[in-house]
């Protein structure tokens, strides 16, 4: 068994199959067949069943995927430590971010990053609910994790690190149904139109939350894609809550911005992994997180 081998294993992991596994590593497909197979024989147990062109793991595959990652993380973080003696001079940050986090606050962390270390690559990837992101983060698929929820954030697997908490916010159409400045209370927002996130999210929380006091409204639009909000908003589908990391973008594309009272916000924390990380990931957290503040768990 060598590391490569098991880069190869988790490729077929993430990328759903044999087929694009091998177009993501450049590989052709029988190669990459081969070099399972042998990984296989070394184990001693199959990895995949192979069903027509689907790979489903076996038991045995789904136990090898932690310490897969780990495995590779480590020889990463070898690597990246030996070149980082001279200076931060490449490399890359993993990140997993829930969606409206994606927008705000990983947008400014991410330009204050690469304005410091431009020759360092910053990957994000897509996580839905709190849980995927400590998920990805605690099993090595990610170094660090952004993440929202409507609690205080606490988790034993990860290292905590708080940000500013963020208010939610009501977008609406530049004219109407409610004045501008004036704040909308959950009461106001019987028999509106409302687009929100996928179940699991602390924006979608929110409104399921104003559904259960009795607020008659309705989820109009549910979107995992929050680049669409702004545009559903501007065309009239409905309103949309979101939180107050929003108002400059939604504001800049002509988007009316109101508070919502009673306030409510949003916890928000970037999280690492417990075991060492990679120099170019230390960084991006040092320059992520303010100075004072340290892992909260």
């Amino acid at each position: 068994m060598d590391v490569r081998q098991l880069e190869y294993f988790l490729a077929v992991v993430d990328h759903g199959g044999f087929n694009r596994a091998a177009a993501a590593l450049y590989l052709s497909q029988p190669s990459l067949s081969q070099a399972i197979r042998t990984l296989e024989r070394d184990l001693g147990s199959d990895l995949f069943h192979r069903i027509g062109r689907r790979a489903v793991l076996t038991d045995a595959g789904t136990a090898l995927i932690e310490p897969a990652r780990e495995a590779v993380r480590s020889l990463q973080l070898a690597r990246a430590s030996v070149e980082s003696v001279h200076g931060l001079r490449g490399g890359q940050v993993d990140i997993a971010a829930m969606p409206s986090q994606a927008i705000e606050p990983l947008t400014e962390m991410i330009r204050g990053f690469t304005q410091t270390h431009p020759e360092v690559s910053v990957s994000v990837q897509a996580a839905f609910t709190p849980r995927d992101v400590t998920e990805l983060v605690r099993t090595g698929a990610a170094e660090l994790g952004l993440l929202a929820s409507p609690l205080e954030i606490s988790n034993a697997d990860v290292r905590v690190y708080p940000l500013p908490a963020q208010r939610f916010v009501l977008l609406s159409p530049p004219h109407g149904p409610f004045p501008p400045g004036a704040p909308v209370r959950p009461d106001q927002l019987a028999g509106r139109r409302l687009i929100a996130g996928q179940k699991g999210t602390g924006i979608r929380k929110y409104v399921d939350d104003l559904q259960a006091q009795g607020v008659a409204l309705t989820v109009a639009v549910e979107t995992e894609h929050r680049v669409s909000v702004l545009p559903l908003v501007l065309g009239g589908a409905g309103l949309a809550v979101v939180t107050d990391a929003w108002r400059g973008w939604a504001e800049r594309s002509g988007v009316l911005v109101l508070d919502l009272e009673p306030r409510v916000s949003l916890h928000i924390a970037l999280v690492s992994r417990r075991a060492a990380l990679t120099p170019a990931a230390q960084a991006f957290l040092d320059s992520a997180v303010p100075q004072s503040s340290g892992p909260s768990a």
